[in-house]
């Protein structure tokens, strides 16, 4: 591929980055089949991050005690299947050099070990007491969770759907 050139008024620049031999290299190296690993592993902790919010408020509306062990299963698995997407995730960041190569590729990995930060702490702080844990300190880490999550999904789509990073090119 060409080396990205900017046109300025006086002088050609070259990216130094695009230009390295390995940046176009972006295919996926953690793959079922030919599936992307870290992109099958993601969608759960995504959904479990908003299903321990929604549990949250439905406890808050009703006092129903199964919503707040529904919230306390789904901030647990949420944070058990994030470690899960990761390590697929970390593993693709230090294997494939095109993606590592970018700076939003990083930006990915920092929200994204925040995130799992927040829902480790939602999920320890819900296991001395899950009823009492809810109001008020559950609902704002779920919901922080929710906004750090929606956050990486952005970043991670935008690497994925902009920069074609760790899909797969087929057989």
């Amino acid at each position: 591929m060409p080396e990205k050139q900017v046109q300025t008024k006086d002088e050609t620049l070259i990216d130094p980055i695009s230009s390295a031999p390995a940046f176009e290299e972006t295919e996926s190296r953690i793959a079922i089949w030919g599936h992307p690993a870290h992109a099958m592993t993601v969608s759960f902790p995504v959904a479990l991050t908003f299903c321990a919010f929604g549990a949250d408020v439905l406890y808050w509306l009703s006092a129903d005690i199964f919503w707040a062990r529904a919230a306390l299963w789904a901030a647990g698995t949420a944070f058990l299947f994030g470690l899960a997407a990761g390590v697929t995730g970390t593993t693709e960041l230090l294997m494939v050099p095109g993606i590592r190569a970018r700076a939003a590729a990083w930006t990915h990995f920092v929200i994204a070990v925040a995130l799992l930060s927040v829902l480790g702490a939602n999920w320890g702080y819900r296991l001395l007491g899950f009823e009492e844990a809810v109001l008020p300190y559950g609902i704002l880490l779920s919901g922080f969770g929710v906004i750090m999550v929606s956050a990486a999904g952005w970043h991670g789509g935008k690497l994925v759907f902009d920069y074609r990073l760790g899909t797969s090119k087929g057989s």
